[in-house]
């Protein structure tokens, strides 16, 4: 009789963790019919979506378990960064890129007759930030994660994000970014993990057991928090870090009482009160109770974030002594400062702590980033908001600052306006809380994004501080993750360098230089520019498909997708654009470069002018594109709501990169290391880390034009007349006049005026003064993109050296210089049936 012996070098994968092609496989159509209830007769490419996305998040899943193991167990120093915005993206595709399996998963499900690049585009693009900002402290967690640094993305979890825009007459119009309406497979909830995060009320003085005196915060209503964690891979190692975002909810969603006495809508008033916390990024705050919800979330997620952290140390450690010692917090902007306040709260008044302990904790835990040199940008929150909402908190706030000016007198005798400047109060009619010097006095560590912004910061905006603690101020210039930005964006162009260079500048992209080797290589630079042609196709189908605009790839792409903002400057493209259209109708047979001017970008719901430059760019196209005597020459595109993936679309197709803010304006700007990554040329001034990337491309390689910061600052000193500009050059008293006439508002030369007006009159962020440089050096855009062979130098060279600009090395500097914390490694077991289970 056979007997069968099992043969011991057969492997079994488990369908969840298994990544070969037929599991992959297995484990996708069973998600699609176990966890959906869908088989493919009646499946749509959203079930297809979802389906990929489990798959894909149980493989995470394995690696993140793993992950948080470790560090419990380890006992590590963990970062905290703590932010309003995560601006993460679609996650599949990112996700797939990091785990190696995009190249199969495309494999296995076009095996199936599906249209994989249909699928990824199912999943909706969270807006839950509102530009830069969010977008570094997702470019940031992807690459703490690559470095295997134990960290944890701490911020809210927004039921709508920032608003989906759309056009109306040319105007924005803002409809609800309801990017929750199917669920989110990405993310998991721990209601078990929620804490209360108190609202209003007031305080009184009691006796502990011992018989001292203690501050009791008695709160009008308690929130609670419920944490919604989503697993962020590093690229091709096993850690798996934690964003963790909170959504508010009643701690009794149900009024019984209040309904059995017919009083409906009363039954569901503290549910309804308490989601609108996290209901919406950034709410208007143009009117009190705007302002009393915007200040509310910035506390609610950082009390939230703080207990966590406190619980979780509390895990493994006995005392709260050494909490500085293994937490590091970094402050992302003024939004969550006050958290400083919070952390010295939880100290003293749950912990027992005295005042000198909890502020040494509290000092060595925080880390402040500033991101802006805009005064109006540096919160200010009302005394009397802070009484109603946060009244413990007001009153740490004043002891905080009775302390440190004592100190500031001390060392620094007599100085009444040394004081007046470093105070948290802003004395006035009505006190206001100052954000920025919350973070300042309350950190250890205190840094600018680009290093222009960090002088400019340690000159005027932050001046005293920097005259009393130097040893605070660091400069870490921002970056952004490669993997997003050229790999996932641009994949043709990711396997050329792959092929020439290896793939080693994925985790280290100072190794791009070596494409300086083969830049004179005739078959390198063919295929650069056909990759680059390629992109421009896509986009221009992209643009017909949604805009109806026939754009010709052979012109010359010139962009600008930013947050719309005065100081970004849009409209002094538009000056531009009008030059060149004036330049054609005095002569329609003008040899003219033809262009594809390209904006995108939100303007904040209150904002009229920057709303206003929307309508003028979309005037404009009206104009210009159908006009027979320009012949195509110029088109004018505006596409709206530009968010991630939009952006993956255009910074590979783009060939000139507008970053023409005013000088010491912008804080560092991360879409100009975009655009350069790909290839794109920049023309703009020297404003923030346009400086350094300057310096990298080389000067010959970027297109510089513009006062500088310190000539910006003189010519304002000294008395700057804008309409001078206006009577001396003729061609922008041209373009002026044009739109002043109501040429491209229908006759209605009133419409336009909130924008010229200003422009002729004042002008605070000088287009007038930089106009004929702008011109002038676009005519030097124009010469150079007619010269293939020096374009494709310039391209390649900027791409080659954009190493800098990797979010890697600006985490490096965090960990080395600020944060203090090593990487951890995580080792993954490989599966065994016998054990499993």
């Amino acid at each position: 009789m056979d007997t069968f012996t099992p043969q011991s070098n057969i492997k079994v994968e488990d369908d969840r963790t298994g990544m070969s092609a037929e599991t992959l496989k297995r484990a996708f159509l069973d998600n699609l019919f176990y966890l959906q209830g869908i088989d493919r007769s009646n499946a749509s490419l959203y079930n297809y979506y979802v389906a990929i996305a489990y798959t894909v998040r149980d493989r995470l899943l394995h690696r993140f378990l793993k992950t948080i193991e470790t560090y419990k167990k380890e006992k590590v120093k963990i970062v905290s960064y703590f932010s309003a915005e995560f601006l993460m993206g679609r996650h599949l595709g990112n996700n797939l890129i990091n785990l190696d399996m995009y190249d199969k998963m495309r494999e296995i499900v076009e095996e199936l007759g599906l249209d994989f690049d249909k699928i990824i585009e199912q999943e909706p693009d969270p807006g839950l930030g509102n530009g830069g900002l969010g977008r570094l402290a997702a470019c940031f967690l992807d690459s703490l994660a690559s470095l295997e640094i134990p960290a944890i993305g701490y911020g809210i979890r927004y039921e709508f994000g920032i608003f989906h825009q759309t056009l109306r007459d040319g105007w924005q119009a803002e409809i609800p970014d309801n990017w929750l309406r199917f669920g989110n497979p990405w993310e998991l909830s721990h209601p078990t993990e929620s804490v209360e995060v108190k609202l209003g009320g007031h305080t009184e003085m009691v006796h502990d057991e011992a018989g001292n005196m203690r501050i009791v915060w008695i709160p009008a209503r308690t929130i609670l928090a419920v944490p919604y964690d989503t697993p962020v891979p590093g690229y091709q190692t096993n850690t798996v870090n934690p964003l963790r975002l909170w959504k508010a909810e009643a701690s009794e969603a149900f009024n019984f009482d209040a309904f059995n006495a017919g009083q409906y809508d009363q039954a569901v008033a503290e549910k309804m009160d308490a989601e609108t916390i996290s209901k919406v990024l950034y709410p208007n705050d143009n009117t009190p109770a705007g302002r009393q919800l915007r200040l509310a979330q910035q506390y609610f997620f950082v009390s939230a974030s703080l207990q966590d952290l406190i619980r979780i140390h509390l895990r493994t450690h006995n005392s709260l002594d050494d909490f500085h010692e293994k937490v590091a917090v970094q402050l992302n902007d003024t939004h969550p400062a006050v958290s400083v306040a919070e952390l010295m709260h939880l100290l003293i008044d749950k912990h027992n702590y005295s005042w000198e302990k909890a502020w040494d904790i509290t000092q060595k835990t925080f880390a402040y980033t500033n991101h802006t040199l805009l005064p109006e940008a540096l919160e200010r929150w009302p005394a009397g908001l802070f009484a109603s909402l946060l009244p413990r908190h007001l009153e740490i706030i004043y002891e905080i600052n009775y302390r440190f000016l004592e100190d500031v007198r001390t060392w620094f005798p007599g100085d009444d306006q040394l004081i007046s400047s470093l105070s948290l109060i802003e004395e006035r009619e009505e006190k206001l809380i100052r954000m920025a010097n919350l973070a300042c006095v309350g950190s250890h560590a205190i840094n600018g994004v680009a290093a222009l912004h960090t002088e400019l910061l340690k000159r005027d905006t932050l001046k005293d501080f920097a005259k009393l603690w130097p040893e605070k101020f660091y400069n870490k210039t921002n970056g952004v993750t490669p993997r997003r930005w050229i790999l996932l964006s641009n994949p043709e162009l990711a396997t050329l360098i792959t092929e020439k260079i290896g793939d080693g500048w994925l985790k280290n992209l100072d190794e791009m230089r070596n494409i300086e080797a083969v830049v004179h290589d005739p078959d390198f630079r063919h295929r650069w520019r056909e990759i680059k042609q390629g992109n421009k196709r896509s986009l221009a189908a992209y643009i017909l498909k949604n805009r109806n605009i026939q754009v010709d790839p052979n012109s010359l792409f010139d962009v600008q997708v930013k947050r719309i903002h005065e100081y970004k400057r849009q409209h002094l493209m538009v000056l531009h654009i009008i030059a060149l259209y004036n330049r054609i109708k005095q002569n329609p047979y003008i040899d003219i470069l033809p262009r594809t001017f390209i904006f995108g970008g939100k303007a904040a719901p209150g904002y009229f002018l920057a709303k206003l430059v929307i309508k003028l760019i979309n005037a404009v196209a009206e104009v210009v594109n159908k006009d027979p005597d320009v012949r195509g020459r110029l088109k004018v595109v505006f596409l709206p709501n530009f968010n991630v993936s939009l952006g993956q679309r255009i910074y590979p197709a783009a060939d000139l990169s507008e970053q023409i803010s005013t000088a010491g304006k912008e804080a560092s700007g991360t879409s100009n290391m975009k655009f350069a990554m790909n290839g794109a040329l920049t023309i703009g001034t020297l404003d923030g880390a346009n400086i350094e990337i300057r310096e990298a491309a080389g000067a010959e390689n970027f297109f510089l034009f513009g006062l500088t910061a310190q000539e910006v600052y003189d010519l304002k000193t000294n008395g700057y007349n804008p309409i001078d500009y206006y009577h001396n050059n003729e061609e922008l008293r041209g373009v002026i006049d044009r739109i002043a006439s109501g040429y491209f508002s229908h006759g209605d030369g009133e419409l336009f005026q909130p924008i010229v007006g200003p422009l002729i009159c004042h002008d605070p962020y000088m287009l007038m003064a930089d106009y004929q440089s702008y011109i002038d050096v676009q005519e030097a855009v124009s010469h150079a993109y007619c010269d293939h062979e020096k374009w494709t130098d310039m391209s390649i060279l900027n791409s080659a050296r954009m190493g800098k600009f990797s979010s890697d090395r600006t985490i490096r500097e965090y960990c080395k210089e600020i944060w203090n914390v090593d990487p951890v490694s995580i080792t993954i077991e490989n599966y065994n049936p016998a054990t499993s289970g």
